[in-house]
């Protein structure tokens, strides 16, 4: 046996109706869209439209609001920053930015995400100063609480000034 005799087995392969090639084909005229209308149509996609009766997603209450506008903030937990301290990803020495953490793999800071905020799960051993969007005060108490500083650059609700250094 040859490639160039290599043969599909009979029937395997079924050739396609053709269409509108006649009334004695079977599938002549129309070519089995039925009658006339937006359905006959080629590349017509119809999705939701139940046949003029209001559409479910029409008959559903509204719910909710979501805001376009927001600031959505990668986080970062205290045991996944002491963690990275300890397999020598970051270095405590010098302040700790956001373009840090991204550079060393910990948070991912997309074009919808506005920075990072410092949560408090886990805790730190050594001093580190860190320099983020934003902080829950048990994580500062934590950082605080081993000798480190956080400063924060957006402002708290009811805060006057953006830059604070807790």
């Amino acid at each position: 046996m040859k490639l160039n005799e290599i043969r599909d087995n009979p029937g395997a392969r079924l050739k396609s109706k053709r269409l509108g090639r006649g009334i004695g084909s079977g599938k002549g005229k129309t070519s089995g869209k039925g009658v006339k209308g937006q359905k006959a149509r080629e590349g017509v996609a119809l999705n939701g439209f139940e046949g003029g009766q209001l559409p479910l997603y029409r008959r559903l209450p509204k719910r909710g609001f979501k805001n376009m506008f927001r600031k959505e903030y990668a986080p970062l937990n205290l045991d996944r920053l002491e963690q990275a301290l300890a397999s020598g990803k970051l270095h405590a020495n010098g302040v700790i930015t956001e373009r840090a953490l991204e550079a060393a793999g910990i948070v991912r800071l997309g074009h919808k995400v506005a920075g990072v905020r410092l949560l408090a799960r886990g805790k730190v051993t050594r001093a580190i100063n860190l320099r983020v969007s934003g902080a829950s005060d048990a994580a500062v108490a934590a950082i605080q609480a081993a000798g480190g500083t956080v400063t924060t650059t957006v402002a708290k609700q009811g805060e006057a000034d953006a830059s604070t250094t807790a």
